[in-house]
């Protein structure tokens, strides 16, 4: 009995030293580590705690925890790189054990401007994601060290908070509460995303300023974009707040860079990306090339880019173009004079509709072209020998028509249930309006340019807009006589003189039809060419010996040999200006942009000109201004290097180069020199005085 009792008694001591180890060892191994709260009596407003949520991996040795930062009123702490002004945190955990690197990630920050100087950081309660990577995960590991935050509002205080974390990684419990904060400071860490592409970083060393763009699958909101870097060409590189531009889904960032150690240069240098907008966090790193920053034309706002394509489109009317479109018009407005004024309105109401239908067939067409990859741009589809053709077959129909040969007719049937409709002239208004707007397309003009360059780096209801601007403009002529069909009775009474002036306007028609046949010299054989002219000589001859007569046949001959004469020889760059011939071509050297730098360097001023056989206005300043004194002379002279770019057909390094500038067309001229390495942009129409001055500048003189 005494030994059953006494066996009772030792067992109850066992299972008490049992119960008590047991209470010892569940704590250490259900144990989640937290600093609690970190003060500093000197500076109250701000408080901070290091907690880990209690996963481990033991795969990496990796220990997941964060930092967490209370900053009450208005007191801010900083970023990674906190802008031009401030310090951000910092760990000092050299007093560690077991410890052998801490991975710090940064929650996205704000922008803020104290004193007239950017900084970049946080307000209220910040936390930041942080991983402890330990040597061995089965050993006990003590996190310890100083904490030095610097937090300002009018006064800066710079705080030091002394931590100690003692824990063992195999022994962590996670924490459902931890994880959960963890989780969401994680989320507001930008990363990586497959949603941006097209990314670029150009640093321009001439004006110390770095140009960032890329694009994002669904369209851009409010983007900020913040650069910064962590190799030694940085370190001291303050940027400034940039300039943000926005087409749709492309968002363009420009900045310049300053540092008290010299001048910056970041060329090949790898640059982290911010990427900060509504609802979207992103960060990407990316090497900078040199490169030259151009002003970029979305710099400016749709009401201007709408402005610019009214007067655009108002312009092409006096285009070469479009003139002998303006005889089939005014030869209407001649027989409209019997007509009541509503049948006036319609028919001229008519005609814009068919420009605007034209131009929102251009929109859909670069669109298409914009969405599968390829090259845009204004008056692209002169490129195709196949649009050629359909351009020559309607313009020889034209002027066929304009110089009597033969009329348009539908069938009777046709004719009785348009009549019954209206009008029957209303489907040849519509489609001399269409026509007009596809004839204009070779020919530029300054407003047109910009605002087709605008277009065409927007989003889809931006491009279709300006190119609805565009038409009302170039439309804003017959808009004019629809609004007050009176004035089409304020011209002479139809007689004679009206044959004459259509026989004019059908001869520059046939004109605008051999001119396009010399196009497709660029994308047929000689033979081709020669049996396709044979063909349209031989429709008018045929016609005009039938309807008005031997004698008129041989004339209409005479005549149209001139023509072709006076255009081949235009198109060899032989003919005259007014009564001084052209002096030869100049010895233009295919556009290379390797050479531009390294004849720049060598002291020599570049010229460069993009242009194709297709671009009336480029053929314009060729013979006005290239080939006369005293640019002529000029581009000629031994520092002078002259670079062409042709356009003619698609050229992919051509549309890449006309890209870099913001250009989505031609004529496009550009002067480099050792003043103006980067390039000095000239106007669309070119003038003698514009490329003396842009030379002389670029020179240095």
């Amino acid at each position: 009995m005494k030994n059953t009792s006494r066996f009772f008694k030792q067992a109850q001591w066992l299972i008490g030293i049992l119960l008590l180890v047991v209470w010892a060892i569940v704590p250490a191994h259900a144990q989640t580590p937290d600093t609690g709260w970190l003060t500093n009596p000197a500076h109250p407003p701000v408080k901070a705690r290091i907690a880990l949520t209690g996963n481990a991996n033991e795969s990496t040795n990796a220990v997941e925890g964060f930092l967490e930062i209370n900053l009450s009123g208005d007191w801010k702490t900083y970023w990674r790189s906190p802008g031009e002004g401030g310090i951000a945190p910092s760990l000092n955990w050299q007093a560690s054990d077991n410890i052998k690197d801490v991975d710090w990630q940064w929650p996205a920050p704000q922008r803020f401007d104290l004193l007239g100087i950017d900084t970049l950081g946080y307000t209220g309660d910040i936390i930041f994601p942080i991983t402890l990577y330990v040597d061995d995960i089965n050993k006990p590991a003590n996190f310890a060290g100083t904490l030095t935050v610097s937090s300002c509002t009018t006064v800066c205080v710079l705080t030091d908070y002394e931590f100690e974390l003692a824990f063992t990684p195999e022994n962590l419990t996670p924490n459902a509460e931890l994880l959960h904060t963890h989780a969401q400071a994680a989320s507001q860490v930008p990363k990586a995303s497959p949603q941006l592409k097209n990314i670029s970083a150009v640093w321009d060393d001439t004006k110390q300023q770095l140009q960032v763009s890329a694009s994002k699958a669904v369209d851009w909101q409010s983007p900020d974009i913040i650069v910064d870097g962590s190799s030694d060409a940085l370190t001291d590189v303050a940027f400034s707040v940039p300039t943000i531009s926005v087409n749709g889904e492309t968002v363009t960032a420009t900045y310049s860079a300053s540092s008290w150690m010299g001048k910056p240069a970041l060329a090949d240098e790898a640059i982290k990306l911010t990427f900060i907008d509504r609802d979207f966090l992103a960060e990407h790193e990316i090497s900078a090339k040199a490169g030259t920053i151009v002003e970029s034309v979305p710099d400016f706002s749709f009401a201007s880019a709408i402005a610019f394509a009214l007067l655009g489109g108002l312009i092409l009317n006096i285009m070469p173009c479009v003139l002998p479109v303006l005889g089939l018009k005014l030869s209407t407005v001649i027989t409209a004079q019997g007509l009541a004024k509503i049948q006036i309105r319609k028919q001229f109401l008519a005609s814009a509709a068919g420009i605007l239908f034209s131009f929102w067939l251009l929109a859909a067409f670069l669109l298409t072209l914009k969405l599968t990859g390829n090259a845009i741009g204004w008056g692209i589809q002169f490129q195709s020998p196949l649009f050629i053709g359909v351009m020559v077959a309607i313009t020889t129909l034209f002027a066929a028509n304009m110089l009597g040969l033969f009329e348009f007719r539908l069938p009777s049937s046709a004719n009785t249930w348009l009549a019954t409709r209206g009008d029957n002239s209303y489907v040849g208004h519509f489609t001399q309006g269409m026509f007009a707007t596809l004839l204009a397309t070779p020919c530029s003009t300054p407003f047109l340019g910009t605002a087709v360059a605008f277009a065409l780096t927007a989003s889809t209801p931006t491009l279709f807009a300006i190119f609805s601007a565009l038409a009302v403009g170039m439309a804003l002529p017959w808009l004019l006589v629809a609004a007050m069909p009176s004035l089409a009775t304020k011209l002479p009474k139809p007689g004679a003189w009206m044959n004459r002036v259509k026989w004019l306007f059908g001869f520059m028609m046939l004109a605008t039809s051999i001119w396009l046949l010399t196009l497709l010299a660029n994308h047929l054989s000689l033979l081709w060419l020669i049996i396709l002219s044979f063909i349209v000589i031989a429709f008018f001859i045929t016609r005009t010996h039938k309807v008005h007569g031997k004698k008129t046949a041989v004339i209409v001959s005479g005549v149209g040999i001139l023509l072709t004469a006076v255009t081949m020889v235009t198109a060899s760059l032989t003919a005259s200006k007014w009564v001084t011939p052209l002096p030869p071509d100049l010895a233009w050297q295919k556009l290379d942009e390797s050479r531009i730098a390294q004849e720049v360097n060598a002291g020599n001023t570049v010229f460069v000109d993009v242009t194709a056989d297709w671009c009336i206005t480029c053929k314009a300043n060729k013979i006005g201004v290239l080939l006369q004194e005293p640019v002529y002379s000029r581009l000629q002279a031994e520092d002078m290097v002259t670079f062409q770019g042709d356009w003619t057909s698609p050229n992919g390094y051509v549309t890449d180069y006309l890209r870099k500038y913001g250009r989505y067309g031609v004529p496009f001229n550009i002067v480099y020199g050792p003043a103006a390495p980067e390039g000095i942009p000239l106007p669309i129409v070119l003038s003698s005085e514009d490329v003396i001055r842009a030379i002389n500048h670029a020179k240095g003189g």
